[in-house]
């Protein structure tokens, strides 16, 4: 009687044990592979989405970047621009601690070549995981 009882709580703890296991991968691998957020911020004074404005024409464009996971914090913000479909350059990177890897926001403004010409901008955040996620806007100067 003695040794059924022994098998039956081994037999319980293996089970339980079993499950909790399973559990924790199944969060893992539902957690595993998501991309930081990033969105372009809208309203007054934003432009966040592709447009043609006119040569010399001063503009704004912000981000909010955010992580998808407890544990995949911000580590790299970069911006980038190139020019009618040329090399990108960077024009700011940060590496993000603290505060600012749990959520960053970055606001850029600037004011279009004097000549006709497309000039795209993509802003870049990397997660400790090495994930990347990206935001563009291309302007259209006329």
């Amino acid at each position: 009687m003695k040794n059924k009882f022994i098998m039956a709580t081994a037999v319980a703890l293996s089970f339980a044990f079993a499950v909790s296991i399973n559990s924790c991968k199944k969060k893992e691998e539902e957690d595993a592979g998501k991309l930081p957020n990033i969105a372009l911020t809208t309203g007054t004074g934003y432009t966040s989405a592709d447009a043609t404005v006119g040569k010399s024409a001063a503009f704004k464009i912000g981000i909010q970047a955010s992580k998808a996971e407890d544990n995949d914090v911000l580590t790299k913000f970069t911006l980038t621009r190139s020019y009618d479909g040329g090399a990108d350059s960077t024009v700011y990177t940060k590496d993000l601690s603290g505060g600012e890897a749990n959520s960053y926001s970055y606001d850029y403004s600037a004011t279009t070549r004097s000549v006709a010409g497309k000039e795209k901008y993509t802003f870049t955040v990397v997660n400790k995981d090495g994930l990347v996620n990206k935001a563009i806007v291309t302007l259209t100067a006329q």
